[in-house]
């Protein structure tokens, strides 16, 4: 997808403020951290498939929704949308909210399916309930 010029540059403005993470360590995190892993992508890039154990958080509800569904705001939460450009965005915001251990899975989604990390098409892990 081509993204405008502006869109680019706001996510330009914010990347030396959020941690950006390989899908690599996203996997690593998966195994043996137990991180909270959301996929902030349309409900419709959600249901043709999602990292195995992420929820879905849209970007359009994260801020409203993640305090009911991470309360601590030191807990380790990892984004990831299709590319890493929405991610980044509401990791910024996240951070901005208070929470303190936020990463974006750089390369998003097409990064995860490249590196051929496991994906589900369960559907009941939406908007974060399991």
């Amino acid at each position: 997808m081509d993204h405008s010029p502006r869109f680019l540059a706001i996510v330009d403005s914010i990347r030396d403020s959020i941690i950006e993470i390989t899908p690599t360590e996203v996997r690593q995190l998966l195994r043996t951290d137990g991180a909270h892993v959301f996929d902030v992508r349309e409900d419709r890039e959600w249901n043709l498939g999602h990292v195995a154990g992420a929820a879905h958080l849209g970007k359009g509800v994260i801020e409203r929704d993640i305090e009911t569904v991470v309360p601590e705001l030191s807990a380790p939460i990892v984004l990831y949308c299709g590319g890493g450009y929405r991610s980044a965005l509401a990791a910024d915001t996240l951070q901005r909210m208070g929470y303190t251990n936020v990463r974006s899975m750089a390369g998003g989604w097409r990064g995860w399916t490249a590196i051929g990390g496991d994906v589900s098409t369960d559907q009941s892990a939406i908007d974060g309930t399991s």
